[in-house]
């Protein structure tokens, strides 16, 4: 299946011919760019889609086009869910938990962008805090949820590859704050909750696989572009409809053992690549399973719950 498709793929390109019709997915993110087109695609073809957002109103907007597609064929619903609030996400995974309805594939899209320093409602340094451990708890939360021969899906960022997780200063308490360092970190730390998950969940069918979708022009990467003119110049820039293309891809064409455990560029999954000068491949540090381990330990500490 990886040859078929590349960095031009879209996502209606890539899950073209599937029906999606007996599929539930969580998609969190759902207020603007590429989590509104994964939900898009995915109600287009059939699937039941539950979007999660932090701003409801702002996700109702932006979804109004994944509606009239899921009127047609899939289904559509919204939750709320603040990524930067454990208060939040524990009342949107309980709440989802009492439902009881199950989910065959989780996107977890959600984040933030090279933002100023700041922290979250508990105090975490604002990347890592909503980037990973927003989605740390919550994942985690709802784990039980996913059907044998789920996926997770974590959107992770090719700027892994400027910057491993300090575990000792994980909040950036000692060192100088740099937005660009702080996201990076917070997507190498993404994909190694992919690592550990899938270690955890595979023997039960669950495999998980993390993702990055490229560069693309949306709310987010535009408020970078203002802020970091000078690292935005160096991108080569994809549509949403392409950035969409690898989550779609790894939560249902790619195989379960292809992807799992792995991290995935443009619909195919990265080789191991540790050369600073070369920009393609995911860094050993963050498949390393023991840096993994460690990781899901010290966050397991910082949220105060054990998973």
């Amino acid at each position: 299946m990886s040859a078929l498709f590349g960095a031009t793929s879209t996502a209606d390109e890539v899950i073209e011919g599937y029906d999606l019709r007996s599929r539930r997915v969580l998609v969190t993110g759902v207020s603007s760019g590429i989590g509104v087109e994964t939900a898009r695609v995915l109600a287009a073809y059939g699937a039941q889609v539950v979007g999660a957002a932090r701003d409801l109103n702002k996700a109702r907007l932006a979804t109004e086009q994944v509606r009239v597609q899921a009127a047609a064929s899939g289904g559509f619903d919204l939750v709320e869910l603040d990524l930067a609030s454990l208060t939040s996400i524990r009342t949107c995974a309980d709440e989802l938990v009492k439902a009881g309805e199950r989910f065959d594939v989780v996107i977890a899209n959600a984040g933030v962008m090279a933002s100023p320093r700041g922290t979250t409602a508990d105090g975490f340094e604002t990347q890592f805090g909503t980037n990973h451990l927003g989605h740390f708890v919550f994942v985690n939360r709802i784990a039980n949820l996913i059907n044998p021969g789920g996926r997770l899906v974590m959107v992770a960022s090719a700027g892994h590859r400027r910057a491993d997780v300090d575990l000792d200063d994980l909040n950036f308490e000692h060192t100088p704050y740099d937005p660009l360092v702080a996201y990076r970190r917070s997507k190498t730390a993404t994909i190694l909750f992919a690592v550990e998950f899938d270690r955890r969940h595979k023997a039960g069918g669950i495999r998980a696989t993390a993702v990055h979708p490229g560069a693309v022009l949306t709310e987010t990467t535009r408020k970078m572009i203002e802020d970091q003119p000078a690292a935005a110049s160096a991108f080569r820039w994809k549509t949403v409809e392409q950035g969409a293309a690898t989550s779609v891809w790894a939560g249902f064409v790619a195989a379960a053992d292809e992807v799992g455990g792995h991290y995935c560029e443009d619909c195919h999954v990265e080789d191991v690549n540790d050369n600073p000068t070369e920009a393609f491949g995911v860094r050993s540090y963050a498949l390393d399973p023991e840096h993994a381990k460690a990781l899901w330990i010290r966050s397991e500490e910082l949220v105060d719950e054990r998973f």
